[in-house]
Formats: structure tokens, sequence, C-alpha cells
């Protein structure tokens, strides 16, 4: 999709002449006038299809971009090859689940803090954060009718979530952790899988378990329901697929392929009639359900595969995230072998395709240092322009395809490395850590203008319900709705509540209640000594010095707005805590202008320090 960086660059004044602080660029997607193009110049597919003008390799093209939909057999196009923005939480957490809002405008992660995080669709700014579990959250899916959100975490506990991410209900599924969860086509049943080794098929309205798989001999890692059909598939640590039918709780088959650890399964959701897996054992393959066989399998991998996904508008274009943080997008129907591999043959182009062997398929474009540690998550854009990922290195990154005209996007550090990309001048070191810091800032900016702050322990001290700014549902969920906050106990002495009374003395002072207190020999009371003088006569009365801060024994503290000369000062009592709404007059600590390091400088100038003009 077309993208255009915005913010002030420094080439203006500002006030009375006085010079803005650049701001970095951020990019910006605008699909909405791609996609206004493109149904603009359509026609039907008699008529000639699309009339519009045919991309080129310029900028001036950038303008005549469309949608994957445009094109929904040329696979290549909607490769996302270029890096758009990388996104970081104040606080850092590894992300585990990246999830598109269905319509597109956010979008969603999960880390293992807990908490959600919303995200801009358009300028890939923060927005708001939420706790959402007391323990890492391992799973998200949205409903088909993009009504409803479920959510699992580590301790086996699902939650029920609104669009406005009011929570509705909480269910204790399994007593380990939960692994993957998947919708059935109409949205009335879910399943799950955990270390426990079971799935379970779960009654979505009632919140209630219908049935439990069993089969695995080891922890279920992942699963996933048929976009139409009753048949689920899940993966396992005992290195097997297996089919099963979630009406009679029957395993109907089960794929051998992998040799360790099952990371991942989906079903192709264009036309359903594909299924892939990964594993680790670097591959990754594609079955094809009516064979019941691998028809693909999937090289380039160095490391493990952790996660992988279709396209949701080209069934060919498959994606998969590694353990050493590469992304890499195939082409089914292109081979791609490296210079020195023999090209294999598909199983349909055999002359047994139950008895051929897969076809080795490569890489067609490879990210090899998209993150540095390992993908838990991706997931695609509804409109199919946008891939975003989700990595142990606590960022998530967005990625879309290169404008018309842009090579050097090959060339960058996602693609070759920072040392490579240093030597061919695409990447500075020290540029980086300052657009790093520019980014940083503007994350505070984004925050300032966000949502909600991500102070999650305000948000719990004031037991807010869904995300302010949100709209909340057409009615009141029984025991969520909007009820009065219960104010926190008042603290004695701060804000405009009553002061308590001072506590009363463990033993009676000399000098207080009328009682005389003793005099030091030679002191008159009339006339007060100087510091010097007093000290003198306490060492001649043999009387030992107070420590600093502190009254010698017998003397009655003077009056607070009294000080007392030499060498007692009185200790000063700290500030009380200012509430916000209390007492605005209550003597609180108020900001005050930083004082000025004119003179500071100068002094640092005569030794010859900070002489040379920057």
């Amino acid at each position: 999709m077309a993208y255009e960086p915005r913010g002030d660059h420094g080439d203006r004044g500002g006030h009375d002449g006085a010079y803005m602080k650049m701001r970095g660029r951020r990019p910006v997607t605008d699909y909405n006038a791609t996609v206004t193009h493109w149904l603009r110049n359509r026609t039907a597919n008699y008529k000639g299809g699309y009339t519009g003008e045919s991309e080129r390799p310029s900028a001036s093209y950038i303008v005549d971009m469309i949608p994957p939909a445009g094109r929904p057999t040329s696979a290549a196009d909607s490769i996302p090859s270029k890096h758009l923005h990388s996104s970081l939480n104040k606080i850092k957490h590894p992300v585990n689940v990246v999830r598109w809002t269905p319509e597109g405008r956010r979008l969603l992660t999960a880390s293992t803090s807990g908490e959600f995080t919303l995200w801009n669709g358009t300028g890939f700014n923060f927005e708001t954060i939420m706790q959402a579990h007391d323990s890492a959250i391992r799973a998200l899916e949205y409903s088909h009718s993009d009504d409803w959100l479920i959510s699992a975490d580590h301790d086996g506990l699902i939650k029920y979530w609104q669009p406005n991410f009011n929570n509705v209900q909480s269910i204790p599924a399994h007593s380990d952790p939960i692994r993957d969860l998947a919708f059935s086509p109409n949205d009335s049943k879910f399943v799950t899988a955990s270390d426990d080794s079971t799935l379970k098929v779960f009654d979505f309205a009632l919140g209630q378990m219908e049935s439990k798989l069993e089969g695995h001999g080891w922890d279920a890692k992942t699963v996933d329901w048929h976009p139409t059909k009753g048949l689920l598939v899940s993966g396992s640590k005992d290195h097997l697929v297996k089919l099963w039918d979630p009406r009679t709780s029957r395993c109907l088959t089960t794929l051998h392929g992998h040799k360790s650890t099952i990371t991942k399964v989906t079903f192709e959701k264009v036309r359903g009639l594909c299924l892939a897996t990964s594993a680790r054992d670097q591959t990754a393959r594609v079955f094809d359900l009516r064979m019941m066989r691998d028809i693909c399998l999937l090289k380039g991998h160095e490391k493990d595969i952790s996660t992988l996904l279709f396209h949701p508008i080209h069934p060919n274009l498959l994606t998969t995230g590694g353990m050493d943080g590469s992304l890499f997008h195939y082409l089914l129907d292109t081979p791609n072998p490296p210079i020195g591999q023999a090209l294999t043959v598909a199983p349909y182009d055999s002359l047994d395709p139950t008895t051929a062997p897969a076809q080795s398929v490569w890489p067609s474009h490879r990210l090899a240092f998209a993150h540095d540690y390992a993908i838990w998550s991706i997931d695609w854009h509804p409109l199919g322009h946008i891939l975003a990922t989700g990595s142990n290195d606590r960022i998530t990154r967005f990625w879309t395809r290169a404008r018309p005209g842009e090579m050097n996007v090959f060339k960058d550090r996602y693609h070759i490395g920072e040392a490579a990309a240093e030597a061919q001048g695409t990447w500075d070191r020290r540029g980086n850590r300052r657009q790093r810091q520019e980014e940083e800032q503007q994350e505070m900016e984004d925050e300032m203008d966000a949502l909600v702050d991500q102070d999650t322990l305000k948000q719990q001290a004031a037991g807010l319900s869904g995300i302010p700014g949100l709209p909340l549902g057409g009615g009141l969920v029984p025991g969520l709705g909007s009820g009065a906050v219960i104010p926190p106990p008042p603290i004695p002495g701060v804000g405009s509540h009553p002061s308590a009374p001072p506590p009363p003395p463990l033993f009676s002072l000399p000098g207080l209640n009328g009682a005389p207190h003793p005099q030091l020999p030679g002191l008159d009371p009339n006339k007060p000594p100087d510091p010097a003088q007093l000290i003198e006569i306490m060492k001649k009365a043999g009387v030992p010095l107070p420590p600093p801060g502190s009254l010698p024994h017998g003397l009655i503290p003077p009056p607070g707005n009294v000080s007392l000369p030499g060498s007692f000062p009185m200790p000063v009592q700290p500030p009380l805590l200012h509430q916000p709404d209390g007492d605005k007059n209550d003597g609180g600590r108020r900001r005050a202008p930083l004082p000025s390091q004119e003179e500071s400088l100068r002094q640092e100038q005569r030794q010859g320090k900070y002489t040379r003009a920057r």
C-alpha cells in the first residue's frame, strides 16, 4: 500500500524566530486512497477487469497502486519486503500474540505480562494498554462474526471479551497452560489445546466443556478449526499431526512427516483445501486434504520454525517465522531452488500422485534479520497489505510491500544484516541510535495523546472496566455495569481532609505545662548568647554537644516560623503528599523554572572546558 512520512522536519522557524526541534519521520499508510482508486477503475472480468494504469518502477506510479484484492492471482506483488515501523511498549515484555482487529484499524498484541496493547493500524502509534490476565497470554482469537474475542493464558484460564475489551466471563478450562485455541465456523463452539496433552471443545454460549479429545502422547501445542467444515487439526510435542471429528471426538487420521515438536498448524482460509504445519526440525509442510498427504516441503530455514500463516487473499502465499528471528515468504507454485539444487516435480505432475515425493520449495523472499530473537506470532491485515510480527525481542514490527521505484529496501539491515548494511551505506549505527531516540520520543508523545496512559496501576486503582474512548456494547452485562467506585479512605493531613490530632507524648518533658526547665550556668535567659559562646558554656558545664539538627537538652523548641541562629538548624518536616482532588491551596510543592546554568558554564569555560562551539 502507499504510505507517506508525516511530521515537521525542522525547515521552519518557531515562535519569535526560534528554531523548532526536528521531529522524526513516521510512515503512515494510505490504503483508503488505494482501495478507492481500485474500486473506481475496476470492471467485470469479461470486460477486461482492471482498467487503470499499470504500476511501473517509478515513484510517480505510487498513486496507481492497488490492494492485493485487485490482483488475486499475483501473489508476488503482495510480498511485504518493506519495513514500516517498530513499536515498543514503555515497559517491554516478549510479545506472544499479535492480532488485527476485524475492521483493521488497530493491532492487538498480548505479552508475557498479561497485558493487551492496542496500536494504531495507520500510524502505528500507541493507543492504549490494559491488564487482561494475571499470567502470560498464550492465545487470542476473534470470532468470525467479529463480535467476540477470547484469550487464554498460562494458568489455563479463558476469558471472553467484547469488542470494547469489556471482560464478560472467565472459564478455568485447563490446569496446565493453554497453547492455542480456535473458533468453529458458526462461532457456537471453540477448541483449546493445552500442555495436559488434551483438546477440549467448549460451548461458547454456555461456557461449558462439551467433549475432550485425547490421543496425543505429549503436550498439545497448536490447534485449528477448518473455516467451513467440522474438522479439527492439532499438533503435539510427540511429533504427530492429528485430524479430528469434533462431533464424535474421534481421531480421523494421523499425519507423519515431522521429526520434532509441532509448533504450528493452520488451514488455508481461501479455498480450504490445504493444511500447513511447522516443526522444530527446520522444515514446514503443506498437506492436501483431498489426498491426505504432503505436497510441499518448505526448506531454507537454518533454525527451527516457530510459526506460519497463509495470506488472506492469495492461497499460494505462505509466511513463516523462525526461532532466529528470520521471516520467509514462500510461493507454493514457485519452487525457486537455489543454485546447485535440482528442481523437483510436484505430485500433481507425476504419474502416481499418491506415492510421489513432496516438492521442495525454497523462499521467494527472505528477511533473515527481521527480529533479533524468535518470532512467536504473525498476522496479516484483513486487506492483506500489511504484515505484523511479534517477537521474543519485545518488539512489534509492521511490514508492507515496497513502493514503485524503491530498490534500496533489499539492502537494509533487515535483509543483509547491520554490518553489511553499514558497509553499503544503507544503515548508520550512530544514526540508528539517534533514530531510536526519536522513535522513543514519538512513543512518549503518542502516550500523551493516547486514550489511556500505560500506568496500569492507576487503572486498577480506579476500577476501570473496558477501554475509555471505545464504544460500549448494546446492553449492560450483569455484574459488570457502570457502578460507583468506592473512594479510598482519606489520609490524615492530606488535601482538604481534616488533620488528625497529634499523638500524646510518651513521657513528660521539662519545660512543658508550666514546669521550669533547668538553666545552664552562666546563661542569661533575657539575653540570647552567641552560638560560639553557648558551645563554650556547654563545654565548661560538662553538657554533651547535641547532634546536628537537634536542640541542647533542656531547651524548648521555638515556634515553626522562627529558626535557631548559628549551628542549631531545626529539622524541616517533609511536605505531605498531594492529592489531585484535594485542596489547591494546601501548600503542596509547585513546579518552578529550573535555575540558570549560565554561571556554571562560565566557570567551566574559565577552566578551559567547553570552549569550542558545537
